[in-house]
């Protein structure tokens, strides 16, 4: 698990395989003609809804990840956000731990690097695996899109 080591099935569809992490490629899409994967809206929204677990420690964001596997992710089923919100409200070191994690919505352009990228790159109603960014270890999961 850890850093993006479920990372690869970005777009796929199935909450098990992660939703992204990895930079670059894949459906991340230029064209805003309403081709291809304009349908899922990956790669070609502007704002996305999205919650959080946040921590320092990988131990720690490695033990909250196996919550979701336990509880969700090992049968293919999509996280419920309530539930994200209570792990996100035990686990996260972020201030937005105590409102479940919510960040609500942003704009392309306002998350750091890696976070942007498996945030704008999750589909609706997935969990992404745990990755690193520049503010310490996340899982997302994705409760939006918009233009």
């Amino acid at each position: 698990m850890g850093k993006d080591a479920k990372a690869g099935g970005k777009g796929k569809g199935k909450a098990a395989a992660g939703g992204g992490g990895d930079e670059g490629g894949g459906s991340k899409g230029k064209g805003k003609s309403g081709k291809g994967g304009a349908s899922d809206g990956l790669g070609t929204c502007t704002y996305v809804k999205a919650r959080h677990v946040l921590c320092e420690k990988q131990g720690k964001i490695n033990e909250a990840y196996k919550k979701l596997q336990d509880g969700w992710l090992g049968n293919c089923d999509k996280v419920p956000p309530a539930e994200f919100a209570k792990l996100a409200a035990e686990y996260s070191e972020c201030p937005s731990g105590k409102k479940g994690g919510d960040l609500g919505w942003f704009p392309r352009g306002k998350m750091a690097g890696p976070f942007q990228e498996v945030a704008f790159s999750t589909p609706i109603g997935a969990t992404s695996a745990a990755f690193k960014s520049t503010h310490g270890y996340h899982i997302i999961l994705c409760e939006g899109r918009k233009n």
